[in-house]
């Protein structure tokens, strides 16, 4: 497993953005490979896993999706799963598609599932009552689990660049039966699945070309605020403490998380539901193109309002909770906890930083995380989240004409106050 300590990043996800008390976004793809020795020694990181949440918010106990809703998604997901790996399709590489059968069961279920159950939400919300049928419900949920598929594809490459232990409370990918580098073949198989489920189950719709389009848009959208946010720690050195900007962390949350975790799941229902990206008027002289601009342009903003709190619990949430122990700083990631630190640091403050920022030794860690507490950034990020979301409530209240409100509230619900 020491040849992953070479490995050069290449992956990306999306991102969000917003401009209160300062902040960005970043996705779960992230920042320079750690040596193994030192990220997966898992005695430091072990010992990690017990540090208890930090005044954390109480978590949201309601689903944006009820449990009725919930299986009817999942349902749907054995027939994905042949759909990609029925052996009829390549008879003669049954060992192969033994595989790929295995890679999905493994890697596409297991997680909370919000983006794959957003895009059936999202379509009962605007669809015309009449068009809300057993097939299209379906369809919608197919799109979603093509999301799931591009979710697991970003997080098993993800998981090899950081050299990430656990991933939703077991051994990442790679490090299951010591797969290794040849891990990255099968997160090119997770990919690959998504245009093979859009070919057969939506070749004959009049949007087939909108979500194809879309899917390769996001993917290098994400992969390019991946670039950015691994260019401000280059792989083998360390983290170049100049770049963190809120500027900079701003752009890698918009690209890296936003764009694929919120707009995707909606712009796929809008697709469905005739909102195409067109100049057709609507309602009152308002076109289907500028629907599209005014859901990206809340959603971005929700999708860094995620970010902003995924940073806060990599720091400050319990493991036990958040099925991963947090690595932002061992890995040295341009955070929202980092740039805020770094804009309010002392010179001596600032040393500190630089000194143990991206050192993986758990003294380190535990040194910036210290210096996060004496800076006050628990109670800012308390502040950050309150004062979001209510802007965020009146952006929607103010922008989103012509659109179901419901659409934005029900994912503002979902991440406002979450813990994991």
């Amino acid at each position: 497993m020491s040849v992953l300590r070479n490995i050069r990043p290449w992956a990306g996800q999306v991102l969000g953005h917003s401009r209160v008390l300062g902040h960005g976004t970043q996705g779960h793809l992230g920042g320079r490979p750690v040596p193994l020795a030192a990220t997966a020694s898992g005695a430091r990181f072990r010992q990690r896993s017990s540090v208890a949440s930090v005044n954390l918010p109480p978590a949201k106990t309601g689903r944006a999706a009820s449990q009725d809703e919930r299986r009817e998604f999942v349902s749907v997901f054995p027939d994905v799963v042949r759909d990609l790996s029925e052996i009829g399709t390549h008879s003669d590489i049954p060992e192969a598609q033994k595989w790929y059968a295995k890679i999905l069961q493994y890697n596409a279920v297991g997680g909370k599932m919000n983006r794959g159950l957003a895009v059936g939400l999202s379509y009962k919300l605007l669809a015309k009552p009449e068009d809300i049928t057993p097939e299209n419900m379906r369809h919608a949920h197919i799109l979603g689990w093509c999301i799931e598929l591009l979710q697991s594809f970003f997080l098993v490459a993800d998981d090899i660049i950081d050299g990430s232990e656990m991933r939703r409370g077991r051994p990442a990918w790679y490090r299951k039966d010591n797969l290794g580098l040849s891990a990255f073949n099968d997160a090119i198989l997770l990919e690959a699945g998504i245009y093979k489920l859009l070919h057969q189950h939506f070749r004959d719709e009049p949007y087939y070309l909108d979500v194809l389009e879309l899917f390769h848009e996001m993917t290098l959208k994400t992969a390019l605020g991946q670039c950015l946010d691994l260019m401000s720690c280059p792989a083998g050195a360390r983290p170049v403490l100049s770049k963190f900007t809120m500027e900079r962390y701003d752009a890698i949350v918009k690209y890296k998380t936003a764009y694929y975790s919120f707009y995707l799941p909606v712009a796929l229902a809008m697709y469905m539901a005739g909102i195409r990206n067109t100049d057709n008027v609507r309602v009152a002289d308002i076109t289907d193109r500028e629907l599209h601009r005014q859901a990206r342009t809340i959603l971005v903003e929700m999708g860094h309002f995620f970010q902003v709190q995924d940073d806060y619990l990599d720091c400050f949430g319990d493991p036990s909770v958040t099925g991963k122990v947090g690595t932002d700083i061992a890995e040295g990631k341009c955070t929202w906890l980092s740039v805020v630190a770094l804009q309010r640091a002392t010179p001596a403050q600032r040393a500190l930083m630089e000194q143990h920022y991206g050192n993986p030794e758990e003294e380190s860690v535990n040194k910036v995380r210290a210096l996060y507490k004496e800076l006050g950034l628990p109670a800012t990020y308390r502040a950050y989240e309150d004062s979001t979301s209510s802007m965020i409530r009146v952006h929607i209240q103010q922008i989103s004409r012509g659109l179901n409100h419901n659409v934005f509230f029900k994912f503002l619900d979902k991440i406002h106050k979450r813990s994991s």
